[in-house]
């Protein structure tokens, strides 16, 4: 558990970095959205993904990644420090977060 908080802790600071849309103030506000984040993907997001459920297999799965990016913008609103400019910055750094934190998680 402490290893996938720290990968994403990580991902979400040198993605904030790499993307022009999205700020962040430092490591200790990248491992607030990282724990927020986290939690908000235990607890809420399986009831948003089963209530968009129809809507998520009519586009093949790709709804998933408006779920996350809306998901960003709720954890936008909740951490100060961390802001994300629009709509599709978030979509493109959730999708960022996704990929890396995968390919990272299989080799660690």
């Amino acid at each position: 558990m402490l290893k996938v908080l720290i990968i994403n802790t990580l991902v979400i600071f040198i993605g904030a970095h790499l993307f022009e849309g999205v700020k962040i103030k430092g490591c200790l506000t990248a491992l607030g959205v990282a724990i927020l984040l986290g939690l908000i993907n235990m607890f809420i997001k399986p009831l948003i993904v089963f209530l968009t459920l129809p809507l998520t297999i009519l586009t093949l799965g790709l709804f998933i990644l408006v779920i996350n990016a809306w998901i960003l913008m709720i954890v936008d609103k909740l951490v100060e420090g961390f802001e994300i400019k629009s709509f599709w910055w978030a979509l493109l750094f959730g999708f960022f977060i996704s990929i890396v934190n995968g390919v990272l998680l299989r080799l660690f």
